[in-house]
């Protein structure tokens, strides 16, 4: 049976949890913070391919921004109450939207320039109940790969698609399985903003871009009523875990309500103001979710360019030590994440260093010390190489800044 996150946490030390910081708040440990920063770099890499701009925005807003969004009357529930500063009710967000919404506003825009991409790995806060908070798999603080795009009309199909795109690529780089893209629609119930012709206009168009992207490939486009949100239908890339439950790991989602409420037009050819069409894309994800679902994926020996130590040099004795502080120096100096351990019996660092899923092991004792190599060993394919530390260095480099799984040794 496959270990969950949590278990394998007790041997990475990726999050911690404390009474102090509060349930549901993890705290990221160096380990947890190396996976993260990869996983950002890798988010923001995609979204700049794709035409993507930067922008940042607060974690709290006016109660006013949160009933204009329509999530005060919708979401009220999974959100925190408000706190009175000063004169102002101020909320934490339980969604990045209405601050993409407000930049979008910000300025007047043509036809001309759109569609606008504007990207944020923001956080978002969610008052989650007790009972359901588990790990990095429910949690109340999301720092989610959010990008919002504002286009015309007849730009959505070709944007959710370049979307859905980019969210699938995202999970072959992680090598995270999908096992099926879900469109999420409406069902009867009133809870929902929009009108019907709305709904059907915009389920059509996701389910374009949809078939767009799979038809002729394996994986399947599978219609669920009741599973949209609120304010717009989606598709959602749904992964099994190895408990057999099905988790959402990235979503194209269209919204038909924030374009009104906060009146985001464009000027049009015609020279008559027009309401712009807005569309929210996660393509690697929420980093908690994802983070828990590469560890039980590869049950916490990481790709190596994801791995917290890259690299764990062991000297085998006092004598050596100078010659592993400088192969550790050279190959920090290029970014790789590298550790020295020289504190007990080499066979018991070795077991520390597997036991942690340390990417690569690296021997210097009197042989190599003398030859001016390292002896390596790969525990997730057995290679055991020995090379000079510069060619070392230099493949480490290649895997690592080319997003490889594995070393190649070859």
């Amino acid at each position: 049976m496959p270990l969950d996150h949590r278990d394998l946490n007790r041997d990475l030390d990726v999050f911690a949890g404390d009474p102090l910081a509060g349930a549901g708040l993890p705290l990221w440990l160096p380990a947890g913070a190396a996976i993260r920063h990869e996983l950002e770099l890798l988010a923001k890499d995609l979204a700049h391919a794709d035409g993507c701009q930067d922008v940042y925005t607060p974690v709290l807003g006016k109660r006013a921004l949160f009933e204009r969004s329509g999530h005060l009357a919708k979401f009220a529930g999974d959100m925190f109450p408000p706190m009175r500063v000063g004169e102002d009710d101020v909320v934490l967000r339980p969604a990045n939207c209405p601050h993409h919404a407000l930049v979008y506003a910000s300025a007047r825009h043509s036809y001309r320039e759109l569609p606008i991409r504007l990207n944020e790995l923001g956080s978002m806060l969610r008052a989650e109940r007790s009972g359901v908070l588990a790990g990095l798999t429910r949690v109340r603080q999301i720092s989610l790969d959010d990008t919002h795009v504002f286009c015309r009309g007849d730009q959505v199909a070709d944007e959710a698609e370049r979307a859905l795109r980019t969210a699938l690529k995202a999970q072959r780089i992680l090598g995270l399985p999908v096992d099926h893209v879900r469109l999420s629609r409406r069902d009867g119930s009133t809870s929902y903003l929009g009108s019907t012709e709305q709904w059907a206009r915009s389920e059509a168009a996701l389910r374009v871009a949809a078939r767009g992207v799979l038809d002729g490939g394996d994986l399947p486009l599978v219609e669920a009523e009741g599973e949209a949100a609120f304010y717009g239908p989606k598709l959602d890339l749904q992964v099994c875990d190895g408990r057999g439950h099905e988790e959402t790991i990235a979503t194209v989602q269209l919204d038909l309500n924030q374009p009104e409420r906060f009146n985001l037009t464009y000027d049009g050819s015609d020279g008559r103001r027009h309401r712009v069409v807005m569309i929210h894309r996660g393509t690697v994800g929420a980093m908690e979710r994802v983070v828990a679902a590469l560890l039980e994926r590869y049950q916490g020996r990481l790709p190596f360019w994801l791995a917290p130590t890259q690299l764990t040099v062991l000297p085998v004795g006092p004598e050596h030590d100078d010659a592993g502080r400088a192969l550790a120096d050279r190959a920090r100096a290029e970014g790789l994440r590298v550790r020295v351990d020289h504190d007990g019996s080499l066979g018991g660092r070795i077991r520390a260093a597997r036991t942690r899923r340390d990417a690569l092991l690296a021997v210097l004792g009197e042989r190599e010390v003398a030859a001016g190599t390292v002896q390596v060993t790969d525990p997730d394919t057995g290679a055991r190489p020995s090379l000079a530390a510069e060619e070392l260095v230099r493949r480490l480099l290649v895997a690592h800044r080319e997003r490889q799984a594995h070393v190649e040794w070859r």
